[in-house]
């Protein structure tokens, strides 16, 4: 069967939970940076299995970002593309100047072998597959252009792959050495055609849905910050409020609900937190980037159905 490994800073204090949690993510990605946006408390929690050559963790953290630097750089980088695809969550992908954001029902693609950025501006619940490079060239694609790039999961071949690599990484624990290699091979192959179906692209959708990309990473960047609103948006986007509003015409939420949403979700965490039983429910609402306190127990009751101190006492 196949081995799995883990790491957690449950049982670390927190004066050891942040160094450790640094060292694990440059020990087991290469020497990659983590920044914790300045936070001195940390939860975080690794699983590592392997699938023939395609190398598989599922990452479940309190807020941060690693970065990768050409000096950070190491030989064996050269031979990994590395994918994202959030459980829960943002991943926020910056590369050779393409953002790309994605959250449940998406992955991001990006080269190891180049300096790259990954923000997780809230909590995580990610799953992270390592490919080797060499398996994707093999079979006939150029990967220049296509790093750095949400690659979908909501449609199509990409939404295969995604729940292939879903499946796949919880099925390991039960796989013999000879059925997990297998399976790696497999997901290369919907890796292939995924990309394949992506350097097709170019098409007016495709733009649309980097435009949006480049929206929900920079709401996940500042969603803390009470001054966030559809204006500022337009203006960091260099574009109208109108073509905002029809950028996101065919979601379920306007932009700006999607935002009180996802604060109110901070919020909800938060509250639940033990790390945060010493905070008022107003700090913490301020924390989430609410500016008023009478607003935000309308919107948390309205959301939940309860008013923010029953949902903290029943955690």
């Amino acid at each position: 069967m196949n081995t799995a490994s883990s790491l957690s800073t449950d049982g670390l204090t927190a004066r050891e939970a942040v160094p450790a949690w640094q060292e694990w993510m440059s020990t087991l990605f290469s020497g990659l940076d983590t920044d914790l946006y300045g936070d001195t408390v940390f939860e975080g929690h690794l699983q590592r299995s392997q699938a023939g050559a395609v190398v598989m963790t599922r990452l479940e953290a309190a807020r941060h970002r690693v970065m990768r630097s050409v000096q950070g750089r190491r030989s064996h980088d050269l031979e990994h593309v590395k994918i994202v695809a959030p459980w829960q969550g943002i991943a926020a992908v910056s590369q050779q100047g393409r953002e790309a954001s994605a959250r449940s029902g998406s992955w991001v693609i990006y080269d190891t072998s180049l300096p790259y950025e990954v923000a997780n501006p809230g909590w995580s619940e990610h799953l992270i597959v390592m490919l080797p490079r060499r398996s994707l060239e093999q079979r006939g694609i150029r990967l220049e252009g296509l790093m750095g790039r949400n690659v979908g999961g909501g449609s199509g071949i990409a939404r295969v792959a995604l729940e292939t690599m879903r499946s796949t990484y919880q099925e390991l624990p039960t796989m013999a050495p000879a059925v997990a290699e297998r399976a790696g091979e497999l997901l290369i192959d919907l890796v292939h055609l995924s990309l394949q179906e992506l350097s097709g692209g170019g098409t007016g959708v495709t733009r649309q849905q980097a435009f949006k990309d480049r929206v929900r990473a920079h709401v996940a960047a500042h969603v803390r910050d009470a001054r966030l609103c559809v204006d500022d948006i337009a203006a960091a986007m260099n574009c109208s409020r109108r073509h905002l509003y029809n950028a996101f015409a065919d979601e379920p939420l306007t932009l700006a609900a999607w935002i009180q949403q996802l604060r109110l979700e901070l919020c909800m965490r938060e509250l639940r937190e033990p790390r945060h039983a010493g905070r008022t429910i107003t700090d913490i609402a301020f924390g989430c980037g609410f500016s008023n306190s009478a607003h935000f127990s309308r919107a948390f009751r309205g959301y939940t159905g309860m008013a923010p101190s029953e949902f903290r006492g029943l955690g």
